[in-house]
């Protein structure tokens, strides 16, 4: 099985929150449907979801850049996907092979800043790299939008999620007390250096290497309709 990162739709949104509701049971409130919708409007935020795709090698192109039959699909770069006008307007048709989500990631664009708001995987997907893979593709899609840092918040308690944001060099920037409603937990600043550096992409790519080569079934695709 591979797995497909693209950009989210309205259709989509019912799968999202039910991740969402699994990830982060004691979060209140939860997003509706209704103010899910409005946040995928605002022009600073950006989502992508990963979903399940067969590896049938038929018209797709996976990360490594080899391609099938693309007169079907046209490879485009993140950003391209992701322009405000583009990404507010687009209401293309979801292939049913893409339709099924097994984790999404938000951020916001703030200036130089993309700050991640949100990382979830459903429960019976998680431990296969998909975490990582939505990792990487903000951090892909940051760059390529030209943002410099990438931050975020994660709850003290959750060694597991601060392991993978300090491999991939993001480092405490401070504490938020008491943020999080549900207990009060603080929540731990992250951020990384400049992204655009040599030295960080160096080490970029070398971690994306070195999850294709554990996850070897596992392929992002940046795929939309020719």
């Amino acid at each position: 099985m591979a797995y497909l990162i693209r950009r989210i739709q309205d259709e989509d949104i019912p799968q999202v929150l039910q991740i969402d509701q699994e990830a982060f049971p004691t979060q209140w409130p939860h997003p509706t449907y209704t103010s899910f919708k409005h946040e995928l409007r605002n022009r600073l935020a950006r989502y992508i979801v990963a979903c399940e795709k067969k590896q049938d090698n038929q018209g797709i192109t996976n990360q490594t850049g080899q391609a099938g039959d693309k007169s079907f699909w046209q490879k485009f770069s993140l950003a391209k996907l992701f322009t405000p006008a583009t990404y507010a307007s687009s209401r293309s048709v979801i292939p049913v092979d893409q339709k099924y989500i097994v984790g999404y990631a938000g951020f916001w664009i703030m200036i130089e800043e993309a700050h991640l708001t949100t990382i979830a995987v459903r429960e019976t997907y998680r431990r296969r790299g998909i975490g990582e893979l939505l990792l990487i593709s903000v951090i892909d899609l940051a760059t390529q939008l030209d943002a410099r840092m990438v931050t975020l918040e994660v709850r003290l308690s959750n060694k597991s999620a601060q392991s993978l944001y300090e491999r991939y060099n993001f480092k405490s920037a401070g504490v938020r007390r008491h943020y999080y409603s549900d207990n009060g937990e603080d929540a731990l600043i992250m951020s990384t250096d400049n992204i655009t550096s040599a030295s960080f992409q160096a080490q970029f790519q070398r971690l994306k290497e070195l999850h294709r080569q554990k996850w070897g079934e596992t392929f992002a695709y940046t795929l939309t309709r020719s």
